[in-house]
């Protein structure tokens, strides 16, 4: 989980995690990669607007090690955010505020749930 807001992270992590997901959390593009480097890595869940990145790159940086999964959180509702989204290895794009429903159906769409 990449959000560089601690609060809407937080939550996050909390609902994953009541959820029985193991979450690892980052704030950034460079403590995402760190922590990518820690162990297996079923599903990457990014915000696009990061400070010191963008969490496209990060997809496309992952993606190019390893096969990952994941879901693109932006607070941008443009068609062609979502495309460039996909493009880059996203399975699903939720704009936010994310509706905690559509994050769980977007995991089991993008996971094979």
């Amino acid at each position: 989980m990449v959000e560089d807001d601690a609060d809407s992270a937080d939550a996050l992590v909390r609902l994953l995690q009541m959820l029985g997901h193991q979450v690892r959390s980052a704030d950034c593009v460079r403590s995402a990669l760190l922590a990518a480097q820690s162990g297996p890595l079923d599903l990457l869940i990014a915000d696009l607007g990061l400070p010191d990145g963008s969490g496209l790159d990060l997809m496309r940086t992952l993606a190019a090690r390893r096969s990952v999964k994941g879901i693109a959180l932006t607070g941008h509702a443009l068609e062609d955010d979502a495309d460039e989204s996909l493009r880059a290895g996203f399975g699903a794009h939720l704009t936010k505020p994310i509706e905690f429903n559509r994050l769980i159906e977007a995991i089991g769409n993008v996971c094979g749930m």
